[in-house]
């Protein structure tokens, strides 16, 4: 997408979005009829997921995520990380050869057999929405007997 292309919310936001998915669901499907891949469970939820999981954090609509998209996101999944530590995510991901990470490299390092960081925050995240911690409603009544 063009630096100089001005998108004002609203339908020209939504259009920027719409068109985002699209080149995100096309590299998808190359995940999906990759060989490599074709062993990988619940491939196709696994990259729906990710693929709202990236789309939600490109902040500047330019297909990548940068420093300060990387920085929200983790601030965001309640593990804020200082400048030069997203720094280090990012070359970790993109192996130092670009200073954002694009969807390949991201899908790449999700389906991946490396340790990311930034592979296990996420998946930490998304295990930790699944299963809650907190009890749903109030705590049971309790008697003078139970108490120890």
């Amino acid at each position: 997408m063009p630096s100089n292309h001005k998108a004002q919310g609203g339908k020209a936001f939504g259009t920027l979005k719409a068109q985002q998915r699209e080149r995100l669901e096309e590299i998808n499907k190359e995940y999906m009829e990759d060989q490599k891949y074709r062993d990988e469970e619940d491939l196709p939820d696994k990259l729906e997921g990710f693929k709202n999981k990236y789309a939600e954090f490109d902040l500047n609509d330019q297909g990548e995520i940068d420093i300060m998209g990387l920085k929200q996101m983790m601030e965001k999944l309640g593990v804020p990380k200082t400048h030069l530590e997203v720094k280090k995510m990012i070359l970790e991901v993109t192996g130092g050869s670009s200073n954002t990470i694009n969807y390949r490299d991201f899908v790449r390092m999700m389906l991946g057999k490396r340790s990311a960081v930034l592979k296990l925050v996420l998946v930490f995240e998304d295990k930790a929405n699944g299963a809650s911690c907190k009890p749903d409603g109030p705590p049971p009544k309790r008697d003078i007997s139970s108490l120890p």
